[in-house]
């Protein structure tokens, strides 16, 4: 059973959600909050294996309530949901160890799905949305150069296969079409994945696809 908390200061929306997610049976609403300051105590209360958050919530964002959870000993995964209007705050979220996001307009299945892939250990990532994350992340922004140059100095780190298996991931490729492309396994190319995340300190797939394209080997570049 994936235990998940609600977060969203719009009690029709938490609703909305509480019952799609009932409509499922290996998925149970452990509990909810209004706004990120409730979230420490519920976590440690309830141990979900999955936090909807929503971002823009009034005291305690949840861009502020994702780097609190994530900084937490064996956090939950955190799934942000989102409105096509917020990259920014996005781009941060991701950078904090969201799993991923879906758009609040989702229908109802995708989303009992995205939490699902989640739980799994999988990130949620819309192709639509991530486009435009990574046009952002690739903008001509002050600090473009600094992180460009910063995350080529992390991947440098990496063995041969590993950056290899790191490219194919910033491409939004599963690991079956990893384990494909490269003539690998799929326990190979998990393996590969751990050892990106541990040696690049990394808190999940999301993160090395948004260092990927910070680093400029990205598709497209």
């Amino acid at each position: 059973m994936v235990r998940v908390l609600l977060v969203d200061d719009d009690p029709l929306v938490r609703s909305g959600l509480r019952l799609m997610l009932a409509g499922a049976p290996d998925l149970e609403v452990v509990a909810e909050a209004a706004d990120g300051a409730g979230v420490g105590p519920l976590v440690a209360r309830h141990s979900p294996d999955v936090v909807l958050m929503d971002i823009r919530m009034p005291g305690v964002d949840g861009l502020d309530a994702t780097e609190a959870l994530r900084a937490r000993p064996d956090p939950p995964e955190v799934l942000v949901l989102t409105t096509f209007d917020t990259d920014a705050h996005l781009l941060r979220a991701l950078r904090a160890g969201a799993a991923g996001f879906v758009v609040k307009d989702t229908p109802p299945q995708e989303i009992v799905a995205a939490v699902r892939k989640v739980a799994a250990g999988d990130p949620v990532l819309s192709p639509t949305v991530t486009q435009r994350l990574i046009d952002q992340v690739s903008g001509s922004d002050g600090n473009r150069r600094t992180r460009t140059e910063r995350a080529r100095e992390q991947l440098s780190r990496l063995g041969d296969r590993e950056r290899e298996v790191a490219v194919a991931v910033g491409a939004g490729r599963s690991n079956a079409e990893i384990a494909a492309q490269l003539h690998l396994s799929v326990p190979t190319v998990k393996t590969h994945v751990s050892r990106t995340l541990a040696k690049l300190e990394l808190d999940n797939r999301v993160q090395i696809a948004l260092l990927v394209h910070e680093a400029g080997e990205g598709p497209g570049h």
